[in-house]
């Protein structure tokens, strides 16, 4: 049988207060429309509708990017639910078999349970299905309306509700299968009489009721997959919902997360067994993170890879590939081109950028590593700066196999340190030094004697001199 996915994404979401449209609001690594197209794929249908209307550039260049192969539809003006399919239908006048509607702030949705509605309502051979939930507090949702034979008499929305109906906990979760022929038979019988003056798409249901037709009920597994956000609060528990789905289908596989509550991971990040997460970290994008690997705590990683066994602690780190035995931080910054090799370090409080260090090379402390090679066993003192901007280019440094650059050093690119060649403490380097070398730019120190008492007369300096002095001639 065919299949035919439609997703309800035009409206604008005005209690959201926001410029961007509600269905592009993120969560955990997508979008909430992003969300829902991967629980729609689930029905391996052989069309994917996405009606647009609020800011249909934005939502349909983001569509283009993540679902391609889905055909943005315009509803240009938002009549309702049911004018939304309607358009969407009319744009495909040869849809048939199952049509399944979708709704575009549904981020929990889960791809079993689109599964599973579908099953449902071809199996029972149904003209109508609808997904519903049983939830504690059922306001501002549509509730169903049973018969007395426990069968589906109608949906009603709370604004025309009876104060009897809105006692029901039963609710409509905006999910829905149809036959097509008859889903587009119903849709021309839609009306605007109701208390919004819109098409209702739900309105199907009584229309196909009245006419002897076979709708269905399934109720979700989890009331919180029907769950939708109409503005920043609901965004928000929805998100913890998901970190609390993530965190514990990832506990369950083996990973270790030590306070769920403070860890953020997204659903496109991947993570091996034994891998510790510690808390207050958000793991984010394309995040990978090997087998024995620490990670925090208070440490937020963007599209980098962690090797087996590798530290990580407070850091922030984007697009970088930290090698297996790695350790990194506290306070260190990771900026995209950074490849740190096995059992290699960076230190506190050191930024490094588009720069690759070799095993067990290290960078312990107060360090800028910009646009550099350093090699295996290595050793960067404090304080040193690759100086690779020259104010237009960007330029490059080469640091040897088993080098030593003393603290407070300036490597001024493009310059290379040569194999097995040292860089005294204090020293600006600009020309080579080759492999064995030392390289010295310091110059000669001159003390000036008498010069705090002479031009410091009168401070506490003065007289802590003035003290010693007097302490060495006793002596």
């Amino acid at each position: 049988m065919s299949r035919t996915v439609v997703v309800l994404a035009a409206g604008e979401g005005k209690r959201m207060k926001s410029a961007t449209p509600k269905v592009l609001h993120s969560l955990l690594g997508r979008t909430l429309l992003g969300h829902v197209l991967v629980a729609a794929s689930s029905a391996a249908a052989e069309r994917t509708i996405v009606v647009v209307g609020h800011q249909a550039e934005q939502v349909g260049a983001h569509l283009a990017e993540i679902a391609p192969e889905a055909v943005p539809v315009l509803q240009a003006e938002q009549n309702g639910t049911g004018h939304a399919v309607r358009i969407a239908l009319d744009a495909v006048p040869d849809v048939s078999g199952t049509v399944v509607v979708l709704s575009g702030d549904a981020p929990l949705l889960r791809a079993e349970t689109v599964t599973a509605l579908i099953e449902a309502h071809e199996s029972g051979r149904h003209a109508a299905t609808v997904l519903a939930a049983v939830v504690d507090d059922p306001t501002g949702l549509g509730r169903i309306v049973r018969d007395t034979d426990g069968g589906l008499a109608r949906i009603v929305e709370e604004r025309d509700a009876s104060a009897d109906v809105r006692a029901i906990r039963e609710i409509n979760g905006g999910i829905y299968a149809f036959d097509g022929a008859r889903l587009r038979e119903a849709l021309g019988k839609l009306s605007t009489d109701n208390d919004q003056g819109e098409e209702y798409l739900t309105d199907v249901f009584g229309l196909l009721v009245e006419v002897g037709s076979a709708v269905g009920v399934f109720v979700a597994p989890d009331a919180q997959e029907t769950l939708g956000a109409n503005d920043r609060a609901q965004l928000a528990g929805l998100r913890a919902m998901l970190r609390d789905r993530v965190n514990t289908a990832w506990m369950r596989s083996g990973v270790a997360i030590l306070d769920p509550a403070t860890t953020w991971i997204d659903v496109t990040v991947q993570l091996e067994p034994d891998a510790v997460i510690d808390q207050n970290s958000q793991l984010q994008g394309g995040t990978t993170v090997a087998t024995g690997a620490v990670i925090g705590p208070d440490t937020t990683l963007i599209d980098t890879t962690v090797g087996a066994g590798a530290t990580v602690l407070r850091t922030h780190s984007i697009g970088a590939q930290i090698g297996p035995a790695a350790t990194v931080g506290p306070f260190s910054f990771l900026r995209p081109g950074t490849r740190l090799g096995r059992k290699s370090k960076v230190g506190g409080f050191v930024e490094t950028k588009n720069a690759e260090l070799g095993e067990g090379a290290k960078v312990p402390h107060l360090s800028y590593v910009g646009d550099a090679t350093i090699g295996p066993k290595s050793n960067i003192g404090a304080g040193t700066i690759f100086a690779n901007y020259d104010g237009v280019n960007k330029h490059h440094t080469t640091v040897g196999e088993a080098a030593f650059v003393g603290s407070d050093t300036v490597l001024i690119a493009p310059v290379e340190i040569g194999p097995g060649a040292y860089v005294a403490a204090g020293s600006a380097i600009q020309k080579e030094v080759p492999a064995g070398n030392l390289g010295v730019t310091r110059a000669p120190q001159r003390n000036v004697e008498g010069w705090t008492a002479r031009r410091r007369a009168g401070t506490v300096s003065a007289e802590a001199a003035e003290r010693a002095a007097a302490d060495q001639k006793v002596e």
